[in-house]
């Protein structure tokens, strides 16, 4: 049975474009903002400022592999990658999290020896360090606006997403310590800051990772039951038992499903064909995560192979 996937195609081309324009928007907002931050936090001697500015550069690496992926998966399939770069995206988040994860435990470190080790370090212009805030979340404002309309249509504009909110919270973080330290005048809340901002990655960081890890490992798609799928497809007529049933995700939004069922023998062409279809739709409209990419191979019953022993039930 032949497939028609060419509106798809084009549809899947078109955000992809899209996904590059606000990519490489944010990224470069994010530089410029990146640059001025390293200046800040080199002149404040501002843990906050400078934990904020690691944070952006985790932003810029991410949005760099973000843009790179999202132009590599609007190639189309090859006989060598017949998924295309679709898993890219996946390998990517994972990537992105690691990263984030290791500069949100750095920031923790640093933040307890500061406070609790060698003491805080005196902030040397805190009027400054405000200004820095004020632009860092200013920044992150802007790049939020852009990538939000995007950022629920695939794990990697998920990614870039998640990292400037989080770059944004901690920017709120530095402008509410350079807020404190003005009213109270305990520089040490500028540790406080920095050790907050890494709380509010390290949870974030951890949660993309586990996804993308989900789908390296080929885990059923969340949502979809295979004891439930099983007992749909074997209440199909001419159905006698499935076997060899998986499911796992390619990229987001790209389920797939592959199983071997048992059939009536002596079934003809059409009624054949008529199972198929009848699977098909099964997976596609019954579940709560609808599966358009399945295989199916179709068994008489008593069909045998010599690798039958090592099939799974």
């Amino acid at each position: 049975m032949a497939h028609d996937h060419a509106t798809a195609n084009v549809m899947e081309g078109a955000d992809g474009k899209a996904h590059q324009r606000r990519l490489v928007m944010t990224l470069t907002l994010t530089s410029t903002v990146f640059v001025a931050e390293v200046v800040g936090a080199i002149i404040t001697g501002s843990l906050a400022l400078l934990v904020d500015a690691g944070h952006m550069l985790t932003d810029m690496s991410v949005l760099i592999a973000s843009t790179v992926t999202a132009i590599l998966m609007q190639r189309k399939p090859s006989n060598s990658r017949t998924w295309g770069w679709a898993r890219l995206e996946v390998i990517t988040a994972a990537a992105s999290a690691l990263v984030l994860l290791v500069v949100g435990v750095y920031a923790l470190v640093e933040a307890g020896m500061r406070l609790f080790g060698h003491g805080a370090g005196e902030i040397q212009d805190i009027g400054l360090l405000l200004f820095f805030g004020i632009l860092g979340l200013a920044a992150n404002v802007g790049s939020i606006m852009i990538l939000a309309g995007q950022r629920s249509d695939n794990m990697n504009m998920k990614a870039a997403f998640l990292e400037v909110m989080n770059d944004a919270l901690g920017s709120v973080a530095v402008v509410l310590s350079a807020v404190v330290m003005m009213s109270t005048g305990w520089d040490g809340f500028d540790a406080v800051a920095g050790g907050l901002i890494a709380l509010l990655m390290i949870p974030r960081a951890i949660m993309l990772l586990r996804n993308a890890v989900k789908v390296l490992l080929e885990e059923t798609p969340d949502g979809l039951d295979l004891d439930a799928v099983r007992e749909h497809m074997e209440g199909v007529p001419h159905v006698v038992a499935v076997h060899d049933l998986h499911a796992s995700t390619v990229s987001t939004g790209m389920p797939i499903l592959m199983a071997h069922v048992v059939v009536d023998r002596g079934l003809t062409m059409e009624q054949a064909a008529d199972v198929l279809s009848q699977l098909q739709d099964c997976l596609r409209e019954h579940f709560p995560v609808s599966v358009p990419h399945t295989t199916f191979q179709l068994e008489p019953e008593g069909y045998t192979t010599p690798s039958a022993e090592q099939l799974h039930e």
